[in-house]
């Protein structure tokens, strides 16, 4: 699958709406960005800053409701937030996760729940992790006109399978087997493949073996993309930060501050003044 003659470099950059299509011809070409979004607000500003793809990711479980992992993300939480972000009318492709069972139970649950993030919650595409055992599920939605977004390596669904979260691939075999679910992927029609948890050179195998954009988190540089949960790259969630992360503004300390600031000046009664009265 080529690239369909498209320029590489910044001409690929549409100036009006990223399609799935879109994202399919940067293959190889100008890299792809990503962030999380999970609100109508923080989908703007993500927006407005030109980024490629929103993903309302499952992550959502845990930097926005606490829980202790993905596993716990409900469907009709996931569709909420979807809901919320896709009011923001993104020019960035929008991309919803299927959480935890709600796909890998049987291809008509899958169907019937994807189609509900594009018909109720206005999701443009869906992302869903696995490979092999999933490339049956991929090709079904292709079918009915649902775009997927594959994911391989690690998988944080499968963290308790895994043991924690824990980098994927280590081994000869470890790393064939993530080859063997990327070309899965492939094979069942997904227009792009998140590629996380994984060591570099193995990722940079795999984006050369696949026709595909590969977009990694913890991946190494060799991708066709990045993505990024937001509140990591702000640090606005420290429970802990993965060591792939890249803390591009501290606002976690930002607001921590700027909070302090508001209860200072209320007890104070330098808030409200003035010039804050009607």
């Amino acid at each position: 699958m080529g690239t369909g003659g498209a320029d590489k470099g910044t001409a690929n950059r549409l100036p009006g709406k990223v399609t799935t299509t879109s994202i399919l011809a940067r293959k190889g070409g100008e890299k792809i960005t990503s962030v999380t979004a999970y609100d109508y607000s923080t989908a703007k500003l993500v927006d407005a800053a030109g980024v490629d793809v929103i993903l309302v990711g499952d992550s959502l479980g845990m930097v926005m409701l606490g829980y202790p992992d993905t596993t716990r993300v409900t469907l009709a939480e996931m569709l909420h937030h979807v809901k919320a972000v896709s009011r923001a009318r993104p020019r960035a492709l929008l991309v919803a996760d299927l959480p935890f069972l709600s796909f890998g139970v049987s291809v008509r649950d899958t169907l019937r729940n994807a189609g509900r993030f594009i018909r109720e919650a206005g999701a443009e595409a869906v992302k869903l992790e696995g490979g092999i055992r999933v490339r049956e599920e991929i090709r079904a939605l292709v079918d009915c006109q649902i775009p997927v977004m594959g994911h391989v390596g690690l998988t944080p669904q499968s963290v308790h399978s895994f043991g924690g979260f824990k980098v994927q691939g280590r081994t000869q075999d470890a790393a064939d087997q993530i080859l063997r679910d990327a070309v899965a992927v492939q094979e069942g029609g997904a227009f792009s493949l998140v590629l996380e948890g994984i060591p570099a050179e193995l990722a940079e195998r795999i984006t050369h073996e696949v026709d595909i954009p590969t977009i990694g988190i913890g991946a190494g540089p060799h991708c066709d993309g990045q993505v990024l949960v937001i509140h990591d790259m702000f640090h606005l969630f420290d429970d802990f930060t993965p060591r792939f992360v890249k803390v591009y503004a501290d606002l976690g300390e930002s607001m921590r501050e700027a909070l302090r600031r508001y209860c200072e000046d209320v007890r104070a009664g330098r808030f409200p003044g003035e010039e804050h009265c009607f």
